[in-house]
This record gives structure tokens, C-alpha cells and sequence, in this order.
């Protein structure tokens, strides 16, 4: 039986555990017989704490998945796939007033041209939060803390279950992510490769 080794930009517990989930659900689709290892490496992103915008948070993942893609190269390891994750802000203004969302995103690539984002969906977040966060600078990690009277909340349920009643954890968000990023490497709907220029 073959062994795929997936390669994810973090060691936080709720990312790598989210990937194995993820490919609990998706491993019948991407190889028929095939098993999967997931091996955790601490990368930087490349982008702030608590990424600010949608583009810094797409940035951000897919900084985590190249950083894995040259260890493996100078390394000769034999991983088969690359995925980024990266939590963060995305703020919009509509009607003269600012909506600010959590979204967790992943990026998927095989190391070739093959390579897809995936979102998890967004949250509102509440006033108290976005003030510390987004107009006073204090990481969500320490933020989330604060307003919900715990410690660690990063590495447990994480801002999506405080927010959730942890109907959604930060665990499930980021397996949602997963499994969207991953999709178009095992359907034939959409092609993971980037299009550019005119769409037929």
C-alpha cells in the first residue's frame, strides 16, 4: 500500500489534527489504497501575527507552503503534497460601516504547477474584539484570551468556538479549508493549475 506524506507549515495541534480529518474524509478520493502521514514543520508565514486583510491571509499560506516546498527540495524529502494554513482578518466596508470577519485558509500544492486556496467561510467578529485587534495591533491569539476569560485558546477550540458556542472550532474551520483547498486535485470540475488571461 502506498504512503502519501503531507507536509503542513505548523506544529499547533488543532492545524495538523484538522489536516488528518480532513484527509480522512478526502483519501478515498486523491489515492484509492493510499496512506497518509502528516508531517508537521514550523515555517514562517511571512506576513504578521494576525494578518489583516484576505490578500495578507492568501499571502501568508502560500508563503507557509513554498517555505516547505525548498526544505523538502534542499532536504530531499519525500513529501507528495505542501499546505499552508493561516488564520486571519478580513475587513469590509459597506454602507459606512466596517464589517471585520474571521477566515481561515489553507493552500495546497504538489510542488508542481498544481496548486488551489481554500477558505473555511468567515465569522463576524464583535466590536470589543476588532478594536483590540484590528485598531490596537494585539494578536487575536492574546485578544481572544482576554475576551473570553481563558488561556490558550489558540490551541483549543480558538476564536471560532468562543464565538460559535463551539458549534465550529478552530479545528473544523481550518478542515473545511483543507478539504476545499485540496477539492480540485481530486475532481475534475475545476483544474488546480492558476488560469490566467480570458476565460472561455
Amino acid at each position: 500500500m502506498d504512503k502519501l506524506t503531507v507536509a503542513v507549515g505548523s506544529t499547533r495541534r488543532p492545524k495538523l489534527d484538522a489536516v488528518r480529518e480532513a484527509l480522512a474524509m478526502i483519501s478515498p478520493r486523491l489515492g484509492a489504497g493510499a496512506l497518509f502521514e502528516v508531517v508537521g514543520v514550523e515555517v514562517p508565514s511571512g506576513v504578521r501575527h494576525t494578518p489583516l486583510s484576505r490578500d495578507e491571509i492568501m499571502t501568508g499560506v502560500r508563503q507557509r507552503a513554498e517555505a516547505l516546498l525548498r526544505i523538502a527540495r534542499d532536504k530531499n524529502e519525500p513529501w507528495n503534497y505542501f499546505v499552508g494554513l493561516e488564520g486571519g482578518i478580513d475587513v469590509i466596508h459597506d454602507r459606512g460601516a466596517r464589517w471585520v470577519f474571521l477566515e481561515n485558509w489553507a493552500y495546497v500544492t504538489d510542488g508542481t504547477e498544481r496548486a488551489s486556496f481554500g477558505q473555511s467561510g468567515a465569522i463576524l467578529i464583535p466590536e470589543q474584539l476588532v478594536k483590540s485587534v484590528v485598531d490596537e495591533g494585539v494578536e487575536l491569539s492574546q485578544a481572544i484570551d482576554a475576551f473570553a476569560g481563558g488561556h490558550g485558546i489558540r490551541d483549543a477550540q480558538g476564536a471560532w468556538g468562543v464565538l460559535t458556542d463551539n458549534l465550529v472550532t478552530r479545528q473544523d474551520s481550518f478542515r473545511i479549508a483543507v478539504i476545499n483547498a485540496f477539492a480540485p486535485f481530486f475532481t475534475r470540475v475545476i483544474s488546480p493549475k492558476p488560469r490566467t488571461g480570458a476565460q472561455d
